[in-house]
């Protein structure tokens, strides 16, 4: 049997941030400190942090600040919550964009689009909220319960999920053809 231990993790933090790369590391330590203290799994943490990154990114890529600034002028804003039941929640509000968050297909080579399929494959739910005005809140269950001994345990799936199939793998691509002419 495992002992588990409540330990007093705070209720929940909300900070404004910048319109842009520049608030995303001072993000990424608050949450990491708060959670550290309040004995949250360091593999939760790491999965926490790493979904945080993710969404501010998203919301300075492609939503604009909250309220009536400028691209780049105005603030993001990124909460996190351990509720009383132990799932960790992650949100993340800009002032919306002209496309939905969704998940996409890049190609191999592609420099981007993979952050909503790292986040599927890290979390336990993640969905999308309208608010007033405009807002858009991209919400994350980073896990369910996160005083459960086994809380941050990967998903066995996560590197399949994340990674480029092998080339055995890939139907109809055959490299002996190729070269059966060259004789």
């Amino acid at each position: 049997m495992a002992l588990v231990v409540a330990q007093e993790v705070p209720t929940s933090s909300s900070m404004a941030v910048p319109h842009g790369p520049a608030g995303v590391g001072e993000a990424r330590h608050r949450m990491r400190t708060q959670l550290r203290g309040g004995g949250v799994a360091e593999s939760v943490i790491d999965d926490a942090v790493l979904i945080l990154s993710e969404l501010l990114s998203n919301a300075c890529k492609h939503g604009r600040p909250l309220g009536d600034a400028l691209s780049g002028d105005g603030d993001v804003r990124a909460a996190w919550r351990v509720e009383p039941a132990g799932r960790l929640v992650v949100e993340v509000t800009d002032g919306g964009g002209p496309t939905r968050p969704a998940p996409a297909t890049p190609s191999v080579t592609a420099h981007g689009g993979r952050g909503l399929n790292i986040i599927t494959a890290l979390a336990d739910d993640w969905g999308v909220r309208d608010g007033i005005r405009g807002e858009v809140t991209v919400w994350v269950i980073v896990h369910d319960d996160v005083h459960d001994p086994d809380a941050g345990h990967r998903r066995d799936d996560f590197a399949t999920r994340v990674a480029a199939p092998a080339v055995s793998q890939i139907p109809g691509l055959d490299f002996a053809d190729a070269f059966e002419d060259m004789d």
